[in-house]
C-alpha cells in the first residue's frame, strides 16, 4: 500500500459540496485528513459534509462561503485554522465553465470570472500560505483547464482567467519553494461533474458523457475519482520533490504538454 501520509493534515477545499470537491474532500479524508470544505448554498454543504463523515468517519468541517467574495477566502480560512489548529493543504476547486465569443461577454461578467477564479485563488493563497510556513510547509493544488495552455476559440472568458491560475501557479512555486510550500495546477479536461449533470437537463446524463467521450483520445470523460487519486498524490509526501508542474488531467485531449 502507498502511504501518502496525509494522516491528521488539515486539507480546505473550495466548492467542496459536489463534483470535482466534494471527491476531493472524499478522497483526503479517507486518508486521514482533516477537512473543511466550502460552497455558497448552506443545506447542500451541510448535507455533503454529514455523507462525507459518514461515508469515511473522518472529521469535516463546513463553512459556507462565495470565493467570489474577499471577505469570505479571509472567513473560510479563519474558521478552518480555528476548528481544526492550521493548515496544510489547499485545493482551489471552485469554478464554473463560461465559454463565449469576444464580442458576448460583458465587463461584469468578466470581473465575475476574474473574482471566482483568479482572485479567489490569490486571497485563499494569500491567508493559507502564512498558516503553511507556520507549520514547516504545504501543499496548494490549483484547479485549471488545459484551455488555459491552448485556447480554444470562443473560451471566454474561463481560458483566460485560468491562464492567469497557470501562471500563479508557477510563480506561488517559486516564491515558496524556500518555505517547503509546493505549488501545482491540474489544467483539467472532459471529467464528469455536477456542471456536466446541470447541463444535461432532462437528456439522460450517461448519453451527454457518452457523446462527449468521444472527442477524448481514450474513448471516455474522465472520473472525479481519478482527479481526486490527482490531487491526492500531489500534496501527499509522496510527491515532496514536485512543485511548479502544471499536470493535464485529459485522457490526452490537450493539444499542448
Amino acid at each position: 500500500m502507498l502511504d501518502l501520509g496525509l494522516e491528521g493534515k488539515v486539507a480546505l477545499i473550495t466548492g467542496g459540496s459536489d463534483g470535482l470537491g466534494y471527491a476531493t474532500a472524499a478522497r483526503l479524508a479517507a486518508e486521514g485528513a482533516r477537512v473543511a470544505i466550502c460552497a455558497r448554498r448552506q443545506a447542500h454543504l451541510e448535507a455533503a459534509a454529514a455523507e462525507l463523515r459518514r461515508a469515511t468517519g473522518g472529521e469535516v468541517l463546513a463553512v459556507v462561503a462565495d470565493v467570489a467574495r474577499a471577505e469570505d477566502c479571509a472567513r473560510f480560512v479563519g474558521e478552518a485554522v480555528a476548528a481544526l489548529g492550521g493548515v496544510d493543504i489547499l485545493v482551489n476547486n471552485a469554478g464554473t465553465s463560461a465559454a463565449k465569443g469576444l464580442e458576448e461577454v460583458d465587463d461584469a461578467a468578466w470581473q465575475a470570472d476574474i473574482d471566482l477564479k483568479l482572485m479567489a485563488a490569490v486571497r485563499l493563497c494569500r491567508h493559507a500560505i502564512p498558516q503553511m510556513r507556520q507549520r514547516g510547509g504545504g501543499a496548494i493544488v490549483n484547479a485549471t483547464i488545459v484551455g488555459g495552455k491552448a485556447p480554444p476559440a470562443r473560451g471566454l472568458p474561463t481560458s483566460v482567467t485560468r491562464a492567469a491560475g497557470i501562471n500563479l501557479t508557477k510563480s506561488l512555486a517559486n516564491e515558496y519553494a524556500v518555505s517547503n510550500i509546493r505549488v501545482n495546477t491540474i489544467c483539467i479536461g472532459l471529467i464528469k461533474s455536477a456542471q456536466w449533470e446541470r447541463r444535461a437537463g432532462e437528456r439522460p446524463v450517461a448519453e451527454l458523457y457518452a457523446e462527449m467521450g468521444k472527442r477524448v483520445p481514450l474513448g471516455r470523460m474522465g472520473e472525479a475519482a481519478e482527479y481526486a487519486d490527482l490531487v491526492a498524490f500531489l500534496v501527499s509526501a509522496r510527491a515532496a520533490f514536485i512543485t511548479g508542474t502544471a499536470i493535464n488531467l485529459d485522457g490526452g485531449m490537450g493539444a499542448m504538454v
